[in-house]
């Protein structure tokens, strides 16, 4: 049997303020085509359909109008909330998008109870479950762990110890003669970030070890690190990546959708299908007459530009004229002049919240790095609307 596994649309993602809605229906339009013409028995969603916990009309649109024409191929369609995703929303609208017979999971839930996602598949017959684990903040861990596992809080172990007891759970939903699937939104120790992903939401605390999923599964899906990887671990462990690249930092990723090919007895067989839609996005330096006489070269990309010469007024008035879509436009480090304050260091505007505070800990000879861990993540959940 064939299953597609996707994740991180992140639909309303916007970059510098430039919209990309219209990048983002054609990106989401290719993955109904392929999930057409290779007829899976399900499609995986691993979280992060929208950018943002609060998105647009026209977002919202695109992602029900996407998951709808994914459903009308065939094909099961399973997806689950991420980080940025607002999971009692995915709550409130599961009955209705259930009965289009897509299946969207905003919170943990117990195996009975929509923690496992059982059909037999169109091609062979054959049984599938498909445990699905949406995104688990540090709080929420606590309580999804004792609502699912029974397990009192004061006895809970830490982060990575409540997803294993919760994992635990989900296999039971497991059959023998099965395909059993596990599908979740975090981050695997030793993955690679792909550029894009809330810092606050993928390391410190945020992280479990690969071991967790055990030998059970026939394959995991994951969602969240933009960057297509698989884990070492005693099961086929893989992200598939973001399907576009998100932000500048992702300029250098793989855009792929992976089809998954597996037997109740076979290894899965893992291929990449590429992704062509999205525009690419480009890192480019050089002088303003350098950068003009590239026009050609640059087509629709989006670009970073690193101007490498000092600056002057109407210097990006210059380059934004002759290249529109130029969305980020700096002095190269070499040429910038240095800004600093009356002591010698950076000024405070060209330093990020993260590191303001790390100084600060530090004058006040504050050593426990969970302090900056929680700053980190109280700063994040504030300036993201989660």
């Amino acid at each position: 049997m064939k299953f597609l596994h996707t994740s991180d649309w992140h639909v309303g993602k916007t970059l510098k303020g430039r919209n990309r809605l219209d990048e983002q229906r054609a990106v989401l339009g290719e993955i109904v085509r392929i999930a057409r013409d290779e007829q899976f028995d399900a499609i995986l969603v691993a979280g992060d359909l929208y950018e943002t916990s609060a998105p647009s009309a026209a977002a919202q649109e695109l992602v029900v109008r996407a998951l709808m024409a994914l459903r009308e191929t065939g094909a099961e369609v399973v997806a689950i909330a991420g980080n940025h995703d607002h999971a009692a929303t995915f709550e409130a609208y599961r009955p209705l998008l259930k009965a289009a017979g897509i299946q969207l999971t905003g919170d943990p839930r117990p195996v009975h109870d929509g923690g496992v996602h059982s059909f037999d598949a169109r091609s062979t017959g054959e049984r599938v479950n498909i445990a699905v684990l949406p995104f688990l903040s540090q709080r929420y861990a606590v309580r999804a762990a004792e609502l699912l596992t029974g397990t009192p809080a004061d006895n809970v172990g830490e982060y990575d110890q409540r997803v294993r007891d919760i994992l635990e759970h989900l296999k039971t939903g497991f059959t023998p003669g099965a395909v059993n699937l596990v599908m979740a939104h975090l981050t695997v120790t030793g993955g690679t970030m792909g550029g894009g992903e809330r810092a606050a939401q993928s390391i410190f605390e945020y992280h479990v070890p690969a071991t967790a999923f055990g030998a059970d599964p026939h394959y995991v899906a994951l969602g969240h690190l933009h960057r297509r990887q698989s884990l070492p671990a005693a099961c086929p462990v893989h992200y598939s990546g973001s399907p576009f690249a998100v932000d500048f930092g992702e300029q250098d990723n793989k855009s792929v959708v992976l089809a998954v090919e597996v037997t109740p007895t076979t290894p899965a067989k893992i291929t990449e299908i590429p992704m062509t839609q999205g525009r690419r996005l480009r890192t480019v330096h050089g002088t303003v007459a350098e950068l003009v006489g590239r026009k050609e070269e640059f087509g629709e990309d989006y670009l970073r530009v690193y101007v490498r010469e000092a600056t002057r007024a109407g210097l990006r008035e210059e380059i934004q004229e002759a290249l529109p879509q130029a969305l980020e436009i700096r002095i190269d480090p070499e040429f910038a002049a240095a800004v600093t304050t009356a002591n010698g260091d950076r000024a405070i505007a060209d330093r990020s919240p993260g590191e303001l505070f790390a100084n600060y800990c530090e004058e006040r000879t504050v050593e426990d790095k969970r302090v900056q861990s929680l700053f980190a993540r109280l700063h994040d959940e504030e300036t993201s609307g989660v």
